[in-house]
């Protein structure tokens, strides 16, 4: 190989691996959109996947997902108005120990991630509001836009902040 051919290689190499680099920053701020590092690191198990994972294929479908984030809100609007205040985001739920684990609702349930899934700033959270934001986390981490993750992508932190 010639040294012009190895040059050009390394060309296309280095912008190659800048702009994956570029990506996995656009990613994480992104996803800084959404989440802290203390929900990343609390749903980002293997327990986890493992709890969302309901038909055990080794993968978390959007489907999944969401329907495991419908139990979750379920536990967080304890008196089923549709909208939780603060008190009712950060109040461990008793309920949700049955499925999740500590860690996820410790990462959860903070003041930090209230104010990003409180989009319109009310000082409270709605379904819809709660639901949103958990449907993009999901596209966010469907990096192979399957619409399902895989222990590769659900458990990578890199694009987390």
């Amino acid at each position: 190989m010639s040294s012009k051919t190895r040059s050009s290689r390394l060309v296309v190499y280095a912008a190659l691996s800048a702009s994956l680099s570029f990506t996995t920053l656009s990613i994480a701020s992104d996803m800084a959109e959404f989440a802290t590092g203390g929900y990343a690191r609390g749903v980002q198990t293997e327990t986890m996947m493992n709890n969302i994972d309901t038909n055990h294929d080794g993968r978390i479908s959007k489907s999944e997902w969401l329907a495991y984030q419908e139990r979750v809100w379920k536990a967080l609007d304890k008196d089923a108005s549709g909208v939780v205040n603060e008190t009712q985001f950060l109040t461990p739920s008793v309920s949700m120990t049955s499925f999740a684990t500590g860690g996820y609702a410790r990462g959860l349930q903070t003041p930090e991630m209230m104010r990003k899934i409180d989009k319109d700033g009310d000082g409270t959270v709605s379904h819809d509001e709660y639901i949103v934001d958990q449907a993009a986390l999901f596209d966010l981490m469907d990096t192979g836009h399957s619409g399902a993750v895989g222990p590769r992508e659900f458990l990578d932190r890199h694009y987390f902040p």
